[in-house]
């Protein structure tokens, strides 16, 4: 008899390694991670190994026990935390010359990623029954710089935030921007630190557990959708013209534009009028934020036959992020 070869293995993952897709089991990141996050060659934004075995002054290191303690997670690396709380003005403040690691941007940056990763997987297995619009919304409520500026409230988060000199005084510490960028950078540093099953769990009680159902029974009625096409179909039924939107300004590096835009309704005699004005981290969300603000005020300030929208969704809304001209001029 000749010689049997064995056939070489499949390429790929086995059934054993093969991971379901269940509803409601938030398992996938976890297991579909390839290693940890922090281990990675090249430059890289974590705190040297110098650092994290350096001790950090007292009073520093008590205030950072506070804050993990309200997490409900104690990190590894401290110096990571204390990182995630550095703002760009302290970095530029100081002699030596800046660099991106020096600072929180750059966690920001990935805690965006990371952020929205999550959101979007818990919406994609608890709610299977929503459309992709259903989920997109959804989503934009709970990464939205609102919402992220008052959950880093809700914990007293600017308290922890180390600051340059002129940002201190300008009162840094509660700008709602600032905070919501903090929030991103804090997650960055839990998903470094610990991985993504712990960052899942931090977002989950951090920034979905309180408002999450509330938003969803929200979205359920209808009160949470698409304003521009409410407007336009108000606009159209109270013969006020065609609502039309302008971005007045735009502002911010790259990975975080920040876009201003004004909704304006053209009434005769080619007079134009602006309704409302949101600030949005894209043209869309400020589109959105500034329909729900005109149709606000349009239904406050005409007393429209139509009942008012409800109370539910001037408050479960996604917040302005800027300056409005929500009252009629």
């Amino acid at each position: 008899m000749g010689t049997v070869r064995e056939s070489p293995p499949k390429r790929g993952v086995n059934a054993q390694e093969r991971t379901t897709l269940v509803p409601g089991d938030e398992t996938a990141l976890t297991n579909h991670r390839s290693g940890s996050p922090n281990k990675r060659s090249g430059p890289s934004v974590l705190p040297s190994e110098a650092e994290d075995q350096a001790d950090l002054p007292a009073d520093r290191a008590a205030l950072l026990e506070r804050l993990q303690q309200s997490l409900g997670y104690r990190f590894r690396h401290p110096a990571m935390l204390d990182l995630a709380l550095t703002h760009s003005s302290v970095a530029y403040e100081e002699p030596t010359e800046h660099e991106p690691k020096d600072d929180n941007e750059q966690l920001e940056f990935l805690g965006d990623a990371v952020l929205g990763l999550v959101v979007t997987e818990h919406l994609f297995r608890a709610y299977p029954e929503f459309t992709e619009g259903a989920w997109t919304r959804l989503r934009a409520q709970f990464v939205s710089r609102p919402h992220l500026a008052r959950v880093a409230q809700a914990i007293g988060l600017g308290e922890f935030l180390r600051l340059g000199k002129g940002e201190e005084k300008s009162g840094g510490r509660k700008k709602p921007a600032i905070l919501a960028n903090a929030v991103e950078s804090v997650i960055a540093a839990v998903y470094l630190d610990g991985g993504m099953e712990t960052t899942v769990r931090l977002v989950r009680t951090w920034l979905l557990d309180e408002t999450l159902e509330a938003v969803v029974a929200a979205a359920r009625a209808g009160e949470v959708g698409d304003y521009k096409s409410m407007l336009q179909e108000y606009s159209q039924a109270h013969g006020l013209g065609q609502p039309t939107y302008e971005l007045t300004s735009e502002t911010g590096p790259d990975h975080r534009k920040s876009f201003v835009v004004a909704v304006k309704l053209l009434e005769p005699p080619a007079k134009e009028k602006t309704l409302a004005s949101a600030t949005g981290t894209r043209k869309k969300h400020a589109e959105q934020e500034a329909a729900r603000l005109a149709l606000l005020s349009l239904r406050s300030s005409q007393g429209a036959e139509q009942s008012p929208l409800p109370e539910k969704l001037a408050s479960l809304a996604v917040a302005p992020e800027g300056p409005t001209a929500g009252k009629r001029k």
